[in-house]
């Protein structure tokens, strides 16, 4: 009896129900779920760590960080696991994710079947948005939770640099300041996250027809369409830092070179990341944000389940975690992150709404009266293609 119980037991454990949700937080408790997700932030560790106590407190649920360099480390996990036949007890329990890694993952068979709908807090989720319910033009499927939303920024210390209204106000005005500013512009190397989504900005302001790139890649249009990003990209490298023989390693790497002096111009995917900079101590108190008036990129970032995770329901309940008020509120502040809601306000109950409304942004946080236009990401094979490219070309 015991023996037959038990394979039951562990299949009930491996796919949870999140419309049964009382039978999830059984199934949870004294769950460990190890989160792949990027370290690379202190901020973000911290904000993550604060999770996991809650977590732990109220639902018995043990997080852990796995902190990545880059979330292909995680996809090739789960790839290796499953090329092994590793169908369960999994080594990634929840990831965060999305664009190329997601479709990559989805199109392999390595995601759990949709949750994200059947979250009790999907409720509060700005569905208007449809960036919650497609990552880089593929649907998710329910396949992944949104966790917060993201647009890219530049910022510079106006202390060297002036104001920011004096600053480029589109890629090609960015070129030119780089050529009357030598060795102050520079960018991550692909496939970094941020260095590949600057390109991104710098391909869709380029081509021709950006409509052309919410379609994939095809060997017939891919030379063609990319042809004035690989133009601009080698007309910025002579007058990058360090002439582009080298590349900031990552996002925080350009922060300090910024608070260093050594550039005036970064860039980063979170329109509080400035002021939340400045609350650290990180960089001065006289850096300021600016963006391209004709539209910056955006996108949604989601947490997802490995098809093999051994601790779904505990995944489940950081999940929805993840998207309380609370913990969205928490993420919001630039004293602990700075990262854009998911939510809707007007879904809120009203001691939400008012605490988002009397946040604190911090005076380096543009309005989102301010923040332009969203630019939407390319689909997700332009991306490969291009970091490719990019290697080829400039990677030694």
């Amino acid at each position: 009896m015991i023996c037959a119980a038990a394979p039951l037991a562990s299949a009930s454990a491996a796919e949870p129900d999140p419309g049964d949700w009382p039978a999830v937080l059984a199934a949870a408790r004294g769950e460990t779920v190890y989160f792949d997700a990027w370290g690379g932030s202190q901020n973000i560790n911290d904000y993550i760590q604060w999770v996991a106590g809650e977590v732990k407190d109220r639902f018995d649920v043990t997080l852990e960080h796995v902190k990545l360099e880059d979330t292909a480390t995680a996809v090739a996990k789960v790839v290796a696991e499953k090329a092994a036949g590793k169908d369960s007890a999994g080594s990634v329990d929840l990831i965060w994710i999305n664009g190329e890694n997601f479709v990559s993952m989805q199109s392999e068979g390595l995601l759990a079947p949709g949750f994200a709908t059947d979250l009790p807090n999907w409720r509060y989720v700005d569905t208007s948005n449809p960036g919650v319910t497609t990552d880089f033009t593929a649907p998710t499927k329910g396949q992944e939770s949104p966790w917060g939303s993201a647009k890219l920024v530049f910022f510079a210390d106006t202390a060297r640099s002036g104001a920011v209204s004096d600053m480029p106000k589109s890629a090609a005005e960015l070129l030119e300041w780089a050529k009357a500013h030598p060795g102050r512009f520079s960018y991550p190397a692909p496939p970094d996250f941020m260095g590949s989504s600057f390109l991104k900005q710098v391909l869709i302001e380029t081509t021709a027809d950006p409509s052309v790139l919410q379609k994939p890649a095809t060997d017939e249009n891919f030379d063609a369409v990319t042809e004035p990003l690989w133009a601009w990209l080698d007309a910025v490298r002579p007058v990058l830092w360090r002439q582009g023989r080298d590349y900031p390693q990552n996002y925080p790497a350009m922060k300090q070179l910024l608070a260093d002096g050594e550039l005036e111009i970064i860039f980063a995917f979170n329109p509080a990341e400035a002021s939340s900079a400045v609350a650290a101590g990180e960089l001065p108190d006289t850096v300021r944000s600016f963006v391209f008036p004709g539209g910056t990129l955006g996108n949604t970032h989601f947490v997802a389940i490995p098809y093999n995770s051994s601790a779904k329901a505990g995944a489940m309940v950081v999940a929805n975690f993840l998207l309380s008020p609370e913990a969205q509120l928490r993420k919001e502040d630039p004293r602990h992150w700075g990262d854009p809601t998911v939510l809707a306000m007007d879904k809120l109950p009203e001691a939400d709404r008012d605490a988002f409304a009397e946040l604190d942004r911090g005076a380096a946080t543009l309005p989102p009266s301010e923040l332009g236009p969203v630019l939407p990401e390319p689909d997700a094979s332009w991306m490969t293609r291009i970091e490719t490219e990019w290697k080829t070309r400039y990677g030694s």
